[in-house]
This record gives C-alpha cells, structure tokens and sequence, in this order.
C-alpha cells in the first residue's frame, strides 16, 4: 500500500511513515458495534447496493486479510500485534495474533458468534488466510504455515510448515494470501521484502510456539531457478503457482514492489495491483502476462526509478511521465501496466464471477484502496495482445470519516460480497493509532443489492450433480471442495461437467474444461476441443491446460499460430517460453510476422516466448523476413531481442540519420540489456564511426 492524499500516511500493507499523529486515538466516532453503524450509514455506495455491518470491534479487530468458507463464515486474520516486534506499543495480545470465524447463525446478516479458529504470536500480523477445507493456509513472514482442523471442531488440531524462510517478517511487503485456482492449483505472491523462498526438510511441528531454527533447502521452480530476489533472473515481488502440497512451485512474474494479493479468474489469467514507491502517486494495476518482468526495478542492474527518472528529466521529460519511469515500462522486457489509479495503498483483490451484483459488477476486478478509503471495479476489456479498464467505484467513506481503511474483499456462497475494515487513522505502514487493546476497532461489511438476504446454496458433494453446481459458486472455498470431489470421480462425473462444458457461459464452461481434460484418458480430447472452439477465451484457456499437462503444446501452437484474436496469439507465443522443440523457432517467427508495431502487450510476449532462445528464434525470423525486417514492427522487435545479432542490427538503427533523438535513446537503451562480444563491437563501432 501507499500514500494517501497529499497526507503523508503510511500504507497499512504497504510502507509509508505516518505521521498524522504521534499520540494513540481512538476512533474519534466512537467504538463498538453503535458506532460502526453510525459510520457505515455515512458510506457512499454504488447504485442498486447497500451497505450493512456484519461484524465489528469486539469481536474482530485490525483485519489484515480474510477469506469465507463453504458454509458462508467468514475468517479473518488480524493484526493486534501489528509492528510488535519493534514498535513502542510492543505486544499488546500476549497470547498472539488469532484467526478467528464470524458467523450469521439465524440468518440477519450480521454475525452472532465468534470462534477463535486459532491463536499463536507466530501468526502475528499474519498477512494472509486461504480456508480448503478443513486445512487453512496462513501467510505470516518468514513462514506458510498449513493448520488443520482434523476433528470439524473449528479448532486448528495440526501446524505444518508449508514454505519458510522468507524475509520481510512484521513488514507489510512479506508474503500475501493464497488463492485456489481453477486448474486445482495454489496461487500467492510476496512484495519485495520477501526476497527468498525456501521448503523446510521437516513439515511437521509443534501445534503452538515460535519456530527459532528451521532446517530448509531453496526452493528450485519449474524453470530450474532459485527463487530469490538477486537478478538471476527475478528481482522484488514475485507471484507464484504451486501444487496444494507446495510442491511444483513456478514463478510467474517478478518485479514488484507489494504485489499485496492475486486473484485468478475461470480462464485462468491472473491480475494483481501494486503500490507504488510512496508519493509518487503510481498504484497500478496489472494483468500478470505470466513469466513476466513488471518493471520495479532495472532489470539488468536492480536500480530504482530515480536513475532514469532523472536521465529522463534532464532531457526534458515531464512530469506525466514519470510514472512510466518508475515501472520502467520505457525499458524493453517489461510488461505494460493495465491501469494507473494514483496515489493509495491497494490491498485485497478479486474477480467477481457471480450473479447477485449488478451488471457492472460482474465479472470484473473488485479492488480495495485503502489509501483513498474505497473499494471499486476494474471492468476490462480486450484490447490488441492485452487490455484497457476502467474504474467504477463501489463502496467509499465520505471526507469526514477517515478510518475506513479497506483491507480486504471476498465473495460468499450466496454472492454477497464482503469487506474487512482494518478501520485506522493512517494505513499501516510500520505504525497505526488505536494502539490499545480494548479501544482497537475492525469491521467487516456486507455489500449486495438492497434488501437481498438470499439463502446460502445447499452444498450437495455426495453427488456429480451437486459438485458440479457447487463448481459454478462465486466462492472460492466451495469451488476448492467441488474440484477436490470431482477430480476424484473422474469419468463418474463426465456426463454433468459435459452439460456445463456445452452451456453458453463460458467461465463456467472453463471451469469443467479443467477437470475434464483431467479425467484420465479423456485430456487430447477436451483440450483439443477447447482449441478449435469458437471463444477466444476458452481457445486461451485449452492451451494453458495443455502446458500444465504437458500435452504436444507445438501441436496446438501450430493451429493458433495464425488466430484471428491477438490474445489467442499472444498466449501461443507464451507458449513457446523455454520449449526445446526444433519446430518452435519457425512458428515464433510466424507469430512475430504478425506484430503491428502498435501493440506493446503482444511485443512482450514474444519476448517472453523467445527468452533462453533468442538466437533460433531470431535467426527464423529473419530467414523469414529478409532485407525487408527494417519495418516500424521489425524495428520493435529488433529493440525487444536478446540475440547475438541484435547489436549490429541496433547500430544500423540508430545510425539511420532521420531518427530524432528520443528514438535514438530508445535505441540505445536496448543496447543496456545485452552483454558479450557483439555488444562490445558495436559500442565500438559507434564510438570510433560515430553516428552516421
């Protein structure tokens, strides 16, 4: 998260120094349930929705991130003991951080009773809750821990250590919250303090206490690489995709500076926001192009923004470009942001796939900011190889109430969304205003249309049927249990996934795509199905199944290679990302041919496809293109490669005496990105012949 306003108020997840106030304050409206709904009836809510309080302080406070089960309770993580390791407030729980389940029990919308799921100091400030079940996953630096419920008594019964030695430990930009997702896989991601990401050799330990020494090994992912933050080759945040064991771990895009959570949709494409170096009033949203660099850091020599900003500056760059400067979006190898929102401090993050919100609302990123104090949509759109939004607000507080600080955003069962409230003067960031106990303050509000209370789905898992209606949930708890059932029937529940895989919705469609190319036997024939299927998205989604499979992705290449929809395009280049195949080379110069020159999304992901094997793939593609390559699309990916032959071809570029000088630079700082005798040669040809 980041700065708020023009008030220098540090981000509750993010890293600014508040400095509204030294002194502790309560809410100045007042504490406990009265007063949270004296405060919610002051919110400015989109049309067709209300507002209503589910839960407040006592029973849940300083929520740092939340999840809701299959039965519609909702789980939160808090934070009491935020900054206790070094702040002089020190711990303020002596029992620890809990995770705690609010629940509705008759039905008003309003939780009745709390039950502490689990309580430990090595969940202090946990930063993120993800419930599968009966195993909860908990985020909490240097640890992932997995606590079980063994016995159905909400009561955590086992603790695991699911990955450990992490840094970033009582930060705001360690690791974040787990998601599921709809290829039965574990998504999450960390900011730039976590740096490193390693497995314990012994999962197993005791239920309670602090965990002083860990025996661990690095964590090596799917490319071979060590995860950590030392250019080789990821820097600063990083998103991860793993198996429900841990295991399998790939890194799919690195580069920022608090990716604070990730949501992931029916087709499979992940989408993130990130706060920005504090007061530069750059939060951005991102589409997570996978296997992706987004641009904190220079890639080649970890530097922060000031150093180009200030290049920039000197040669008459202006103000409204600083925010390209800062995620280095000018630098070739770097993946365009989605949307620039300014100045905040973004937090929890989900894709609304359900039908009780109103159009607007569906299908779209639901966002919260709790520097300006709001939780709104991102509706997006295709847009070439990528995508343009826009925002629609949802729920914010009025200038007058500056505690509303949105933490998180989930949906329930029924499709009512809810948010947690960490409910502060400032935003985190190493430092909060309510800091005793008994005057701390937390809510969580329910959002759906006016006057709707609709009944929370009946979960039938015993049945095909009813796993299969449960898959089509907009929860995320009940679509883990019905994938988990399903996946276990196999060709027992092909017929009723076959009827959802031939309805017209196509996330729903999507997501018995998944599991029947997992019926053993059955996975060339869904996939393949996916791929010659009319929707672009599903055509999207087929592929990415046969990837994870490992299926004869160059088959499918092949049939995509010439797509009439750019993403479909951009996402058989993709593909292409470290495939030995001697076949890839031709068909990555085929999907280059079809570069216009004006579509930056779709020149990353070449470049992603091409990375380890820009040699082949650019050799095919001049084997292709001839003398002809000097086009305004050649000069683009020419600028974009990482070829032995891209120096001499950067030196004819910028020695073409009708470039202005800022297409020169352009040039030229391609040239910072390669390394080795033909670079040296060319440096040496422009400083001996000068520009010609």
């Amino acid at each position: 998260m980041a700065q708020n306003h023009m008030n220098k108020l540090s981000l509750l997840l993010g890293s600014l120094v508040l400095c509204t106030s030294t002194l502790f304050a309560a809410n100045p409206a007042g504490v406990g349930p009265e007063a949270a709904r004296e405060s919610v009836n002051k919110f400015i809510v989109a049309n067709g929705l209300e507002v209503t309080l589910f839960a407040s302080e006592p029973m849940v406070r300083n929520p740092t991130d939340m999840d809701i089960d299959a039965r519609g309770r909702v789980w939160i993580a808090e934070g009491v003991n935020y900054r206790s390791t070094f702040q002089r407030w020190g711990i303020l729980q002596p029992a620890g951080d809990r995770i705690v389940i609010l629940e509705d029990t008759n039905g008003d919308g309003v939780a009745d009773k709390e039950t502490v799921f689990y309580q430990d100091p090595s969940i202090n400030a946990a930063l993120g809750v993800c419930v599968l079940g009966g195993r909860v996953i908990v985020s909490s630096s240097p640890h992932v821990f997995a606590l079980t419920d063994t016995d159905g008594d909400s009561k955590a019964d086992k603790r695991e250590l699911l990955f450990t030695g992490l840094s970033g430990k009582d930060h705001d930009h360690g690791v974040h919250a787990f998601v599921f997702g709809p290829d039965g896989k574990l998504y999450f991601n960390m900011g730039n303090e976590g740096k490193q990401l390693y497995y314990p050799v012994n999962k197993d330990i005791p239920l309670h206490g602090a965990i002083d020494k860990v025996e661990m090994k690095p964590v090596v992912d799917l490319a071979g690489n060590e995860i950590n933050n030392h250019g080789k080759p990821y820097r600063m945040g990083m998103v991860f995709r793993c198996n429900l064991d841990g295991s399998g771990v790939e890194t799919l895009g690195w580069n920022f500076r608090n990716n604070y959570e990730v949501a992931v949709d029916s087709f499979g494409t992940l989408w993130q926001s990130d706060n920005d170096d504090d007061g530069n009033r750059g939060v951005r949203i991102n589409y997570v192009m996978e296997f992706g660099n987004f641009g904190y850091a220079d890639e080649m020599t970890g530097a922060g923004w000031p150093a180009a900003w200030n290049k920039a500056k000197a040669k008459g760059a202006t103000e409204d470009e600083k925010i390209y400067y800062e995620w280095h979006q000018y630098d070739p190898g770097v993946v365009p942001n989605l949307l620039h929102t300014g100045a905040g401090s973004p937090t929890g993050i989900l894709v609304y796939e359900g039908k009780l919100l109103p159009d607007v609302f569906r299908n779209q990123i639901i966002h919260c900011d709790a520097g300006p104090r709001i939780v709104r949509a991102y509706p997006a759109q295709p847009d070439g190889a990528g995508f343009k939004a826009s925002t629609v607000d949802m729920v914010s507080s009025p200038e007058s109430d500056k505690w509303f600080r949105p933490s998180d955003v989930c949906v329930a069962p029924d499709g009512t969304v809810y948010i947690a409230d960490w409910n502060d003067a400032g935003v985190g960031g190493h430092n909060m205003e309510d800091r005793k106990l008994d005057a701390m303050t937390g809510r969580v509000y329910r959002v759906a249309p006016k006057g709707s209370k609709p009944p929370a789905p009946k979960l039938d898992l015993a049945t095909a049927a009813g796993c299969v209606a449960a898959l089509q949930s907009p929860n995320q708890a009940t679509r883990y249990a019905a994938w988990t059932k399903l996946r276990q029937m196999q060709g027992q529940a092909e017929k009723e996934l076959t009827a959802l895989w031939n309805g017209d919705d196509a996330r729903m469609r999507a997501r018995a795509l998944h599991l029947l190319a997992r019926i053993k036997g059955n996975e060339r024939k869904y996939v393949e199905q996916a791929i010659n299927d009319s929707n672009p998205d599903i055509r999207i989604t087929g592929l990415r199944i046969a990837r994870e499979l490992k299926l004869d992705v160059i088959s499918y290449v092949k049939t995509l290679a010439g797509d009439r929809s750019a993403q479909v395009r951009r996402e058989a280049a993709i593909a292409l990302h470290h495939n030995p195949a001697p076949e890839a080379p031709k068909l990555w110069a085929q999907l280059a041919a079809q570069h216009d020159d004006k579509d930056r999304w779709y020149l990353e992901a070449l470049g992603i496809g091409a990375d380890n094997q820009w040699d082949k793939f650019l050799d095919a593609w001049l084997a292709e293109a001839g003398d002809k390559w000097n086009t305004p699309a050649g000069r683009d990916i020419v600028w974009r490669s990482r070829g032995r032959k891209t120096p001499s071809m950067l030196v004819k570029l910028i020695n073409d005496k009708g470039l202005g000088a800022k297409e020169r630079d352009h040039y030229f700082r391609s040239l910072d990105f390669l390394n080795g005798p033909e670079k040296d040669a060319a440096m040496a040809e422009l400083a001996v012949g000068g520009l010609k």
